[in-house]
């Protein structure tokens, strides 16, 4: 889970670089990269593409579909911080679907050390007043989404190979947004195009290694590991983008590895 939050994070930087491109856009060629890329290595596997679990890897589709998308809106629309920060939000619905879809209830103790996670997110992120109502909510549904898809790639586990229900997801994305694509097209210039393609690229990297990490794991588990994202985008800030970390920021590091850490520690019975 800590080299999927790392390319997830490289995944942002590219996204909010590329403004001119619209996120259905990005959506579209960041599948169609996995969709390839999926396919060859499942190939070179001898692994059936199609899977087993069709009805609960379409419905991981889906839900991974919607979740980008509005994922992707909000980085547009609002600042690159605030937007991951919302999306931060997931590891809560995460661990709250699982207890009636996955029969996963975590123990009581695992709510505080999840709190002080996100409280360490908050301090490194703040409150941004630029934030609209409606892309909160945007923001929002998309990590309620992403809980849910979260836990079908945990429910897959005993049924399907992670690179089975990695494919599904482009599966379902590049028919549902191609279409949309294709009328309300975008020419990228040189430099989007690598991009693009950069992001299409550390994104599959970075779903099958989640993809591992949940069907290894409890959800519950797995989902706290998502805060260290926000840890590699404040450093990555800092040493790529002259950043500065400020107190707040340094303190709100320590209480998200602090969470992590003690969450794991007192893992689920």
């Amino acid at each position: 889970m800590l080299i999927a939050g790392l390319f997830f994070t490289l995944m942002n930087v590219g996204v909010k670089y590329i403004h001119n491109i619209p996120a259905y856009e990005i959506v579209f060629f960041r599948a169609l990269v996995s969709l390839v890329v999926c396919y060859i290595m499942l190939v070179q596997k001898k692994i059936h593409p199609w899977g087993n679990n069709k009805r609960d890897l379409i419905f991981r589709g889906i839900f991974g579909t919607a979740g980008l998308m509005m994922y992707f809106y909000t980085i547009h629309e609002m600042p690159l911080a605030s937007a991951v920060t919302i999306q931060y939000l997931s590891p809560i619905f995460t661990i709250i679907i699982a207890g009636f879809m996955l029969k996963e209830s975590p123990r009581p103790i695992q709510y505080l050390f999840f709190l002080v996670s996100f409280t360490g997110v908050v301090m490194i992120k703040g409150f941004d007043p630029r934030v609209s109502i409606a892309d909160l909510v945007i923001g929002v549904s998309a990590a309620v989404c992403s809980g849910f898809a979260y836990n079908f790639i945990r429910k897959l586990k005993s049924t399907d190979d992670p690179l089975v229900v990695v494919l599904y997801f482009p599966l379902v994305t590049v028919p549902v947004i191609g279409i949309y694509t294709a009328f309300h097209w975008v020419t990228p210039n040189a430099i989007e195009w690598m991009i693009l393609i950069a992001i299409g690229l550390a994104t599959t990297v970075a779903q099958i290694y989640m993809t591992k990490a949940y069907q290894l794991e409890k959800a519950s588990n797995v989902s706290n590991f998502n805060y260290l994202g926000s840890v590699y985008a404040v450093l990555i800030g800092y040493f790529f983008f002259g950043e500065y970390i400020g107190l707040l920021a340094l303190l709100g590091i320590v209480l998200i590895i602090v969470g992590v850490l003690l969450s794991s520690r007192f893992r689920t019975q």
